[in-house]
């Protein structure tokens, strides 16, 4: 079995903290995600990492859209 190769700019859900994140780039052998609605980036092991399907990333893209305009994001 071939292990997970995130892509930039790829959704995926990082399983040791179980939060969702966009593939922002790699630093040594962490890759770096930012959330879906923006924030600070946070380093993840590779290992934890598996893809987020496309509706999926959909749905969480317009739910923190629909926060900011709420005024719960900046």
């Amino acid at each position: 079995m071939t292990a997970y190769e995130p892509r930039v700019g790829e959704t995926v859900e990082d399983t040791g903290t179980r939060k969702t994140g966009k593939v922002m780039g790699f630093q040594g052998p962490y890759v770096q995600l930012r959330p879906i609605g923006g924030g600070l980036e946070w380093d993840a092991g590779p290992e934890n990492l598996k893809p987020v399907p496309a509706g999926d990333a959909l749905s969480e893209g317009v739910a923190a859209a629909n926060a900011r305009s709420r005024g719960e994001l900046p």
